[in-house]
């Protein structure tokens, strides 16, 4: 049982900061901040998670069996993410590229102490066993609130190396449109990787400086013991709300421009753009696939398509597909029918992580996986994880990805240059 006491905070975006401040002393963290970004489908603000009560960590045989047995026993709110190569559970696929990082491929833990944002209120819900720190953690949450935090560190010494150099990249993607032109995939997914060795981070620092950057609206802080993932995604991979379930895939990018009315040529540009649109629909299509899995016959819809929203980063071309799911229906079921999710892999899905194994030079691991949470009521929400940074402290090593969507008509010097567009954000942050 949890006990649960609220708060009204006036300045809720210094509050937000103390409270990751204040979260930094447990081994166990995960803070999920939409930056004001709402929608019908928002549930919050912020929500932080700390202090593991119980916990789940394994590699991908019997992965979601075991999350399943996890989630069904505890019956309380749980935190986690799950790794891309959990495709190994799902599928006979194997994943045998270079890991400098070196995450498991699957965490879960049950937090005593979570603390939700909604507006100016902040909502303590804890286990019953440290709800008597209530008060005192508030007030130290507050204290620190009038002890104003350095400025972001100038990190300008990192050297970021590519794992693919261009031409490499231009021949890789050259052999994914052969096997595109030859009918194995219509699309998939081609990413790279950029990353810095013997490389020391402040990861909560970093966070903050790229979420003041991009201000997206699934963004993620997570620290596992000496693990981080600092994310800035825009995308939701699937939430379940009740009977309903909701997916979101992102294809489809363009770049923003100071000028207002240029700004505005490049939306309308996006919206035009018959590439885009066709990647896009092909991802809905595999979207719809993957739901009607788990959905009540008849019930899946495309709420949304091809729609263009504007990030601080970036214009992105989003779709909304929804649908029905029974009383009965186990929700890590749901999380395994549709994962890894259609908009990180290609159509038809199997034949385009096998070929993406086999040409992409990095293992993914937590990039294009997830992290979000369950709730007791057995709703769920998770993020896709992109325009992120991974960090392993104790190998000192640093790493992020970006990809893009490879069809027939792509050109791989402009695939190239939209790469270069998604990486902007980590590259300023880390490289300065």
């Amino acid at each position: 049982m949890r006990k649960k006491v609220s708060f009204t905070v006036p300045d809720i975006i210094s509050f937000k900061q103390s409270l990751l401040h204040w979260s930094q002393q447990f081994y166990e963290v995960v803070w999920l901040d939409s930056n004001g970004h709402k929608n019908r489908y928002s549930s919050f603000d912020g929500l932080l998670a700390v202090d593991a009560l119980t916990s789940i960590v394994t590699d991908a045989k019997n992965a979601f069996d075991d999350l399943g047995s996890y989630q069904s026993s505890t019956k309380d709110w749980i935190f986690g993410y799950l790794a891309y190569d959990l495709k190994n559970d799902t599928e006979l696929l194997s994943s045998s590229n270079t890991d400098g990082l070196n995450f498991p491929e699957l965490y879960f833990f049950q937090p005593k102490k979570l603390i939700g944002v909604e507006g100016t209120v902040v909502t303590f819900h804890y286990l019953n066993m440290v709800a008597d720190e209530i008060e005192e953690d508030f007030r130290v949450i507050n204290e620190m609130l009038a002890t104003p935090t350095s400025e972001f560190e100038d990190r300008s010494n990192i050297r970021i190396k590519l794992k693919i150099f261009k031409d490499d990249y231009f021949s890789r993607v050259n052999k994914m449109l052969n096997h595109i032109h030859r009918g194995d995939i219509y699309e998939a997914n081609f990413c790279q990787e950029f990353y810095a060795e013997n490389t020391e981070i402040d990861a909560l620092k970093t966070y903050l400086k790229l979420n003041s950057i991009t201000r997206a609206p699934f963004s993620a802080f997570l620290k596992v013991n000496d693990k981080y993932l600092l994310s800035s995604s825009p995308e939701r991979y699937i939430k379940k709300q009740g009977n309903k379930i909701i997916s979101q895939p992102i294809k489809g990018t363009a770049r923003r421009s100071l000028d207002v009315n240029e700004d505005r040529q490049l939306v309308a540009a996006l919206e035009k753009d018959q590439k885009e649109r066709a990647e896009n629909i092909m991802i809905v299509d595999l979207v719809r696939n993957d739901l009607s899995k788990s959905a009540l016959k008849g019930s899946v819809k495309v709420e949304e398509l091809c729609k263009v929203y504007s990030f601080d980063q970036v214009h992105q071309m989003i779709s909304s597909i929804t649908a029905e799911v029974s009383n009965t229906k186990n929700p890590v079921d749901i999380i395994k029918e549709t994962f890894p999710m259609g908009s990180m892999t290609g159509a038809p899905k199997v034949s385009a992580m096998r070929i993406i194994e086999e040409l992409e030079a990095s293992k993914r691991g937590l990039y294009s996986g997830t992290v979000g949470y369950f709730t007791p009521e057995n709703d769920f929400d998770f993020n896709v994880v992109i325009r992120s940074i991974l960090y392993n402290k104790t190998a000192q090593y640093v790493s992020f990805s970006v990809g893009s969507a490879i069809t027939a008509q792509a050109i791989p010097e402009k695939e190239y240059e939209e790469c270069l567009l998604k990486a902007k954000a980590m590259r300023q942050v880390l490289e300065n």
